[in-house]
């Protein structure tokens, strides 16, 4: 738990591993996920490096691999995922999974192959079936009405045709024999050929077509198009050869098609038997193809991690360094200190499966590098510590806002969405989503907002969680109020006031009142006061800025474990000091003012201490900056308590004072530290000369100071400016971050504004209607205001809260302490890689 606060120590280690037992050792790391090795050949090309051949044997297994996939999915068949996760395959046993994949593969593409052929044969004969059956129409046609001799031209609107007789034209005593060519085209080309053969043959072609009713398969694409059968007359040899080269460009297939109605009915009868032939052996093809893809299906997840795997430990060995003998790999990684014995254990089972005797060495090294930042998380802190990483990663043991974010983000949040029924719905939802996690993960959907949302079920359920408290602190359910306790006020007004009379006011200090406070939350009555808005805008500005107040001063606070932590205890007297007592004595006094006057002033029949003399606290507040007294308002004290002028002097001196505090103090130690550092350096080598008595060296000594007090005065001028920037942020920031914090009070007004303009525009019209019209406007009314309820209120202004609530911590908590300057501990982790590997392919 206590990573959680501050992240895992880390250490360097170097890793010894016999060229036998480093695949195996590796493949135990994998699996344990928490080792993060370092590049030692960042000099040489991946190319080069000595296991390339064996990834690329396996990016050669994934190719097919993701082939057999692309035709399992093509044909519908379930892939069976039995959430097994196999180990590493060993080395020797590569072979065989790459003689399995060729195996398949080649047979795949042979069925495939033979498909297409069968498929591009059955296609043939299927468009020469339909040009037999179209074409022998035509030339009933033709023996019946005679053919066109002249083709018309499609542009035109009257056709100028010749007809002519089955005999022929007779010119000149000879019969003149028109020839004929068939084919099947593309139903959209159509029209265009027929412009292109009328245009090249000057129309002295005739072309008849139909369409073919049923589209046929692409043997290629296996896509459904449409066609049409085409047969055109023409005479003479030029003309046949200037067809055909047309029917070539417009890609249309030409069939042969007898001349004799016997001959066409008896090719008819044979593409028919052909036909069926056809389809017997397509079928059985099919099934044999099925059979090698289910077979394929009920392994290839498996394969895949398998293979992944493979290539994952590969990928890592060649990071490692080969020593002089090539018999032992060198490695270096990050590691947990926490984790060295889970560690060793695991190379200690590597070795063993390996069947090695030489035992791996784990050696930690001393590094100046800052090591990587690793937190360490489970499925309800994950989500928390995605928001802090977002900003960015915590530097090297620096504190970790996360576990005070999984309480703060939620109640921030809350205070903005202060409804109970819109949080009981958000509540409901990320609690379906909590139960059901296992099956919904389960799924792997790849969609974005989904996988946002389940990712951070855990922070919805929180948030909708502690809206349902807000709410009811608030007495605020879909804009109405809860009446569990009854009202506190009472009325001593006569029945004929009350029904006359459209406003009243009722007086806080009655006697017939209840002058206790009201047990939890708001008073219902406040629901019916036509100043709501007024009372409920004070109370929740004045709660905000307390919140930011406590919220910035516990950021401050924590600021203070970092200091301890690294021993930086200049920090403590130079910064976290004066921050806490400038935070103090001026905001968290404005805190203190507000609950004086609520406790001091109210409904009460002395004058000094009713409403009427209660002071604004932001009036007072900002008299107390300037150093103005505050007008005196006739028959009221001038100030809230005894001593409260002098003491708030005072107080504005001594915050006044910290801002020089927090820009001297700081460089001016960091100076003296320097000063005492070179004079101790400058004794110890005096010493040492007179020792030795080499005055030459103590001569030669002196021009390495010079350029050391050169390079110290730059660093200091980089401290002056760092800290004046530093010093200024925090003065205004103090200022710009407490007046941020009102973002709680105007959301929190706004989102209860809106959900009541939404009742009285939309429900409460339907539930003005009696009988059975007023059911129907009802239910329709009901739908609209839930459809908006849920669009608008909940998501909209759910996502509004949650970006200002992220603000909030990003800016105003964490700049009081987080740097962010660290990087994320990434090990070596086949759970991560198979994660990211199976992300990619659903993109």
């Amino acid at each position: 738990m206590g990573s959680l606060f501050r992240s895992e120590e880390m250490t360097l280690c170097q890793l010894f591993l016999q060229s036998e037992a480093a695949y195996a050792c590796v493949s135990e790391l994998g699996e344990l996920g928490l080792v993060q090795f370092r590049d030692l050949n960042p000099d040489v090309n991946a190319f080069q490096r000595k296991f390339v051949n064996e990834v690329r044997r396996c990016d050669e297994m994934e190719r097919k691999l993701r082939y057999l996939e692309k035709e399992i999915k093509k044909d519908g068949i379930p892939m069976l995922d039995t959430g097994e996760n196999p180990e590493a395959p060993q080395p020797r046993e590569m072979i065989d999974l790459e003689a399995t994949f060729e195996k398949l593969e080649n047979e795949l593409r042979e069925v495939n192959q033979n498909a297409e052929a069968l498929k591009r044969n059955f296609l043939e004969l299927t468009e020469l079936k339909h040009i037999l059956r179209k074409t022998q129409v035509f030339f009933e046609e033709a023996e019946h009405g005679g053919v066109v001799s002249q083709m018309a031209d499609p542009s035109r609107e009257e056709e100028q045709v010749t007809l002519l007789g089955e005999e022929g034209l007779r010119a000149g005593g000879q019969a003149l024999k028109l020839g004929f060519v068939a084919g099947v085209i593309l139903r959209e080309r159509i029209p265009a050929f027929e412009r292109m053969l009328w245009r090249a043959c000057r129309g002295n072609v005739f072309l008849r077509q139909a369409e073919i009713e049923s589209p046929l398969e692409d043997p290629s694409s296996s896509d459904q198009v449409y066609k049409s059968v085409f047969i055109i007359f023409f005479q003479g040899d030029q003309l046949k050869t200037r067809v055909k080269k047309i029917c070539e460009g417009f890609r249309a297939t030409l069939y042969p098609c007898p001349e004799a109605p016997a001959d066409r009915r008896q090719m008819a009868m044979g593409v028919t038997t052909r036909i069926e032939d056809l389809n017997t052996v397509l079928g059985q093809t099919q099934d044999h193809r099925h059979r090698v893809l289910v077979a394929a299906a009920k392994n290839i997840k498996n394969w895949f991690v398998k293979v992944r795997k493979i290539k994952a430990i590969y990928h890592t060995l060649n990071l490692f360094n080969l020593d002089v003998t090539q018999k032992c790999l060198i490695a270096e990684c990050w590691v947990p200190v926490l984790d060295i014995e889970t560690i060793q254990l695991a190379l200690r089972r590597g070795t063993e499966r390996s069947g090695s005797s030489v035992p791996p060495i784990l050696n930690r090294m001393q590094t100046f590098e800052d090591p990587p930042t690793y937190n360490r998380t489970n499925k309800f802190t994950k989500g928390f510590q995605a928001l802090i990483d977002a900003y960015g990663v915590a530097s090297y043991r620096e504190m970790n806002p996360a576990p005070y974010t999984i309480i703060t983000f939620p109640f921030l949040f809350a205070v903005m969405f202060g409804d109970s029924g819109h949080g009981l719905l958000m509540f409901l939802f990320a609690g379906w989503m909590v139960l059901k996690e296992k099956p919904l993960a389960a799924q792997k959907s790849d969609n974005e907002i989904w996988n946002i949302f389940f990712a951070g079920r855990y922070i919805v359920f929180l948030m909708g969680l502690f809206s349902i408290y807000t709410g009811l602190i608030y007495n605020d359910v879909f804009s109405k109020s809860l009446n569990i306790f009854g009202s506190y006020w009472s009325s001593n007004y006569n029945i004929s006031t009350l029904q006359h009379s459209s406003v009243l006011q009722l007086n806080p200090n009655s006697t017939d009142f209840n002058q206790t406070p009201y047990p939890f939350g708001m008073d219902p009555v406040w629901q019916l006061a036509e100043n709501k808005i007024i009372f409920f805008n004070s109370y929740k500005m004045k709660i905000s800025i307390i919140i930011g107040i406590i919220h910035m001063l516990f950021g401050v606070s924590v600021g203070l474990w970092n200091y301890l932590y690294f021993k930086k205890i200049e920090n403590i007297f130079a910064l976290f000091i004066p921050q806490v007592i400038f935070l103090v004595f001026l905001f968290l006094y404005m805190v203190i003012l507000m609950f004086i006057k609520w406790v001091k002033y109210g409904p009460a029949s002395d004058i000094k201490y009713s409403s009427y003399c209660a002071p604004s606290v932001l009036i007072t507040f900002i008299n107390m900056i300037l150093f103005k007294d505050t007008p005196q308002v006739k028959g009221c004290d001038e100030w809230m308590y005894a001593g409260q002028g002098v003491l708030q002097k005072l107080l504005v001196i001594i915050a006044l004072l910290c801002v020089p505090w927090m820009l001297i103090v700081k460089p001016v130690m960091i100076m003296r530290s320097n000063k005492r550092q070179h004079y101790q350096l400058n004794n110890h080598g005096t010493e040492n000369g007179d020792v030795e008595g080499a005055p030459g060296a103590a001569a030669a000594n002196p021009p390495a100071p010079q350029g050391g007090h050169g390079e110290e005065e730059e660093e200091m001028s980089e401290v002056w400016i760092h800290q004046g920037i530093h010093t200024i942020e925090y003065v205004l920031g103090s200022v710009s971050h407490t007046a941020s914090y009102l973002r709680l009070w105007a959301l929190s007004l706004a989102h209860a504004q809106l959900s009541e303009v939404l009742w009285d525009m939309v429900l409460r019209r339907g539930l003005a209607q009696e009988g059975y019209v007023g059911g129907i406007i009802l239910w329709a009314a009901f739908a609209v205001w839930a459809v908006l309820t849920v669009g608008i209120l909940v998501l909209m202004e759910g996502l509004s809260a949650f970006l200002h609530t992220l603000r909030l911590h990003w800016v105003e908590f964490q700049s009081k302490f987080y740097t962010g300057l660290g990087y994320s501990f990434t090990p070596f982790s086949f759970e991560i890689i198979l994660d990211t590997a199976q992300a990619t392919t659903e993109d």
